[in-house]
């Protein structure tokens, strides 16, 4: 699929992976759409693109709804691209020292990572199965969830984050597999160790120490090299239904 002049919609748009995700979209000739829990982050990342500003809790079906109609409204076009990055980082043992129950903090990743990114595709799949196709091959858009390399490698005290990943994962084919009768594609990417505000506070020696258990390259991964897969992807029709990981050849050690 072509990326100009389509409209996209990113979730987490305003800081992160999904910042650089609007950003390389909008200069590829995309109208986007920056979806954030923060306002002021969704504007500020939207006004210096050329694009429009929405807050949305991902995990609300009437604010991300209501999201949807903005960006077409403003935008002149039904989302063609949908890119989910929002979600949340939790580390909790099953089973504390303390001796406390984490049942709460499993149901907030799950309600955030995976009932979230769902929330998204759905409504994204309801919207794009309503307009004409876009191109000889009868395409009418392209979905790109955010799963992570901890579905396969979950360290101890990621539980609730392997587990809302891996249905990010799991989901991405039977998804594929129902929306290609609609022309709408269905993809997932698997980071591994990215430069975020997840890792931004990391000490120097922690950091180093992440980054000699990392082949090639020995380092973490910028945003941008996170952003110009989604842009391959957009663009090359042939992929569908499937988990890349972009992890430098990494697997996470237990702890």
């Amino acid at each position: 699929m072509d990326i100009k002049g389509k409209v996209a919609l990113v979730t987490g748009g305003g800081s992160g992976l999904g910042e650089a995700t609007a950003r390389r979209l909008a200069a590829a000739g995309a109208k986007v759409a920056v979806v954030d829990l923060s306002q002021e982050r969704a504007d500020a990342v939207a006004n210096s693109i050329g694009g429009v500003g929405i807050a949305a809790d991902v995990s609300n079906a009437e604010q991300v709804e209501a999201g949807f109609v903005k960006a077409a409204e403003v935008l002149g076009a039904t989302p063609a691209i949908v890119v989910s990055c929002a979600g949340i980082g939790t580390a909790s043992r099953i089973l504390p020292r303390d001796g406390s129950l984490t049942i709460d903090s499993f149901a907030l990743a799950l309600k955030v990572n995976l009932l979230g990114t769902y929330t998204v595709l759905n409504i994204a799949a309801r919207e794009m199965a309503k307009v004409d196709p876009l191109d000889d091959d009868g395409s009418r858009g392209v979905i790109i969830n955010t799963s992570s390399v901890a579905f396969e490698d979950g360290q101890i005290g990621q539980a609730a984050y392997s587990a809302s990943k891996g249905g990010v994962a799991s989901m991405t084919l039977p998804a594929a597999r129902e929306l290609s009768r609609f022309g709408i594609r269905v993809m997932a990417i698997a980071p591994g160790l990215f430069e975020t505000a997840m890792s931004a506070g990391l000490p120097d020696d922690i950091r180093a120490e992440i980054c000699k258990s990392i082949p090639f390259p020995s380092r973490m991964g910028m945003p941008d090299e996170y952003a110009r897969l989604v842009e391959q992807i957009v663009e090359n029709s042939m992929l569908n239904g499937t988990v890349i990981r972009l992890d430098a050849s990494a697997r996470m050690p237990a702890k």
